[in-house]
């Protein structure tokens, strides 16, 4: 499902214009991302958490290359899923 499409099924799921849950969504996509832009997080009860993740600079070996490489530190987004997903992914 693409953005487009998830926005007509909250439009037909909230009996709201395609237009308006086009906004909705693009709003709620751009709290999300100034809160983790922000180095926090997002809780959604039931469904998960967005947070980001800050990995280390290491060196690193690549097979058969023979000489290390520095990989520089990043900041990467994360998703955990919410215990109450996982069992209803899995038919609990």
């Amino acid at each position: 499902m693409n953005k487009r499409e998830l926005a007509a099924a909250l439009a037909e799921k909230l009996n709201l214009s395609k237009e308006q849950a086009g906004n909705f969504l693009d709003a709620f996509l751009a709290v999300v991302t100034t809160q983790m832009q922000n180095g926090g997080e997002v809780k959604i009860a039931g469904f998960g958490n967005y947070k980001v993740k800050t990995k280390p600079a290491r060196m690193v070996t690549p097979p058969g290359q023979g000489e290390a490489r520095m990989i520089p530190a990043s900041v990467v987004p994360k998703f955990t899923p919410a215990k109450a997903l996982k069992d209803l992914l899995n038919g609990k």
